[in-house]
C-alpha cells in the first residue's frame, strides 16, 4: 500500500518555472512548454533560439532580458492561467513570451489531448457490462 501525495496542478506549473528560472535570466523571448497528463505535470521546457542569447550578451555591457520580476511576473501568470481551467487533465500548455522595452508580453495556449484507447476501454466495459445483465434474464 503506497502512500501518493496529490499536489495540485497550478503548484506543480510554479515548481516547473522554479526549476527553469535560471535558464529563463537574460532570455527576451521564447516559449515554455508544460505536457499535462492525469493531471500531473510530466515533461516541461523552454524553447528558444540560444545565438540569439549569446549574441545579446556580448554585443551590450548593460544586461538585456528577463530580470528577476519579470521572471516572477511570467511564473505568476502561469500559475493564474492554470488556475483558471477546470475540467482539464490531459495535453500541454504553451506560454510564448517576450520582453519588449522592459516590458512583458505573454500569449498562453492550452492544447487538450484525449487517448482514444482510454474512450474504446471504457465504451467496452459499458458494453459488457449491458450484456451481462442482458444474460442474466
Amino acid at each position: 500500500m503506497g502512500f501518493e501525495l496529490k499536489v495540485p496542478l497550478a503548484r506543480q506549473v510554479d515548481m516547473a518555472f522554479q526549476q527553469m528560472e535560471s535558464e529563463l535570466k537574460g532570455m527576451t523571448a521564447g516559449t515554455i512548454v508544460i505536457q499535462v497528463r492525469n493531471d500531473t505535470v510530466g515533461k516541461f521546457g523552454i524553447r528558444h533560439l540560444p545565438i540569439d542569447l549569446a549574441e545579446r550578451r556580448t554585443a551590450s555591457d548593460k544586461p538585456e532580458g528577463l530580470g528577476a520580476e519579470q521572471i516572477e511576473e511570467l511564473r505568476r501568470s502561469a500559475v493564474d492561467s492554470i488556475k483558471r481551467k477546470t475540467s482539464w487533465t490531459h495535453g500541454e500548455v504553451t506560454y510564448d513570451f517576450v520582453l519588449k522595452q522592459e516590458k512583458l508580453y505573454l500569449s498562453v495556449t492550452f492544447e487538450s489531448n484525449y487517448n482514444m484507447a482510454n474512450v474504446l476501454f471504457h465504451l467496452n466495459n459499458k458494453r459488457r457490462g449491458m450484456r451481462d445483465i442482458l444474460n442474466d434474464k
